[in-house]
C-alpha cells in the first residue's frame, strides 16, 4: 500500500509518501510545499492545490492521511488552515484518492505507543521506523511522515475516520 501523509498549513504543507509492505515502511518521497508570506492568500492556496495535485499524480498513492482539524486559540489561523486543507482535499478528490483523518493523539499512539508523547519523541520514532539518518525537516515534513505511518498501522482497524472517497 502506498500512502501520502499530509500536515496541512498555508505557509508550510508537510507531505510524506510511504510504501507499506509486510509490516515495513519504505520512504518514496517527502518534503514540504511552502508559500511566501507576502503572497496574497488566494494565490497561496492555489499554489498549495497545484503542488499537492502534482505530488499525488507523480507518486500515485492509494490513500491520503491528514490531520483532523481542531480549533485552537487563534481563530484566524484555524480558518486559513481549514481553507488550505480544503484545497488539499479537493486535490485528493479530483485524483479519486480516499482520505482518512487522524487526531494528534492517534498519531502519537500509533508511532510511539504513547498518546501523550512529545513532538521530539514522535520525530525520533518516525526517523527510526523509516530507517532515516536524521529527522526530516521542516517539522511539518516529519509530522506528515508520522501521519502516513499512523495510517499504515491503522487503516484496517477502526482507529481512523474516512472522510471521503470517490471510488
Amino acid at each position: 500500500m502506498r500512502v501520502i501523509g499530509i500536515d496541512p498549513g498555508y505557509a508550510i504543507v508537510g507531505y510524506g509518501v510511504l510504501e507499506y509492505e509486510k509490516g515495513k515502511f519504505y520512504p518514496v518521497e517527502y518534503g514540504a510545499v511552502t508559500t511566501d508570506a507576502h503572497t496574497d492568500f488566494q494565490m497561496r492556496i492555489k499554489e498549495i492545490f497545484l503542488e499537492v495535485d502534482r505530488i499525488i499524480k507523480r507518486t500515485r498513492p492509494e490513500a491520503l492521511a491528514i490531520e483532523k482539524l481542531f480549533y485552537t486559540t487563534n481563530q484566524k489561523t484555524v480558518m486559513q488552515v481549514a481553507q488550505a486543507r480544503g484545497v488539499i482535499l479537493l486535490a485528493a478528490s479530483l485524483n479519486d484518492l480516499p482520505v482518512y483523518e487522524y487526531t494528534p493523539l492517534q498519531v502519537k499512539q500509533s508511532v510511539t505507543g504513547y498518546g501523550k508523547a512529545v513532538k521530539k519523541q514522535v520525530q525520533e520514532m518516525t526517523k527510526n521506523i523509516l530507517r532515516l539518518d536524521s529527522i526530516p525537516k521542516p517539522d511539518d515534513t516529519a509530522d506528515a511522515l508520522a501521519m502516513a505511518i499512523c495510517h499504515g498501522y491503522s487503516y484496517k482497524s477502526k482507529l481512523f475516520t474516512q472522510i471521503g472517497t470517490t471510488k
